[in-house]
């Protein structure tokens, strides 16, 4: 095989890609994240998630949930970028995954690790759903955005 043809290119090819899902995916979680964050701040959640590393600074929880954000849109793109094409389609996916990671987190992993009741579905539980859902559509909608610049290029 000789060094141009298009098999020689293949692990560039895939390298590039995957930095593309990458990069969509932080960027979608920062900007996912800190929409939702400021929601969690003006509702007082912070502490809570703080909480998890045994603090109660609002920063702290800040930093952990954008560091979760920021994971779970990785998750998003890397796995799911082929699903990503339009924006309309972006917002239903990231829609649902933000569902998905409502019942995951707070209704599930959260309450394990904080020694709470599972599944708890109240007020501020709306609320959540609500954030993980804003979330959830702007990760989406702008990893489309950095997936179809990169491919613009």
């Amino acid at each position: 095989m000789s060094a141009t043809s298009p098999a020689a290119h293949q692990p560039h090819a895939v390298t590039h890609h995957l930095a593309r899902r990458i990069t969509a995916g932080v960027t979608g979680g920062i900007a996912g994240g800190l929409v939702f964050g400021v929601l969690m701040a003006m509702m007082g959640m912070l502490p809570m998630i703080a909480s998890m590393a045994g603090s109660d600074s609002a920063l702290v929880g800040l930093g952990i949930h954008m560091v979760i954000s920021i994971l779970i849109g990785l998750g998003l793109s890397v796995l799911f970028a082929g699903l990503l094409k339009t924006y309309g389609r972006g917002a239903l996916i990231g829609m649902a995954y933000g569902a998905l990671w409502w019942v995951l987190g707070p209704l599930l992993i959260m309450p394990m690790m904080l020694g709470m009741p599972l599944f708890r579905v109240n007020a501020t539980a709306g609320w959540s759903l609500m954030g993980h859902l804003i979330y959830g559509i702007i990760l989406a909608v702008v990893a489309v955005r950095v997936l179809k610049h990169a491919d613009e290029r």
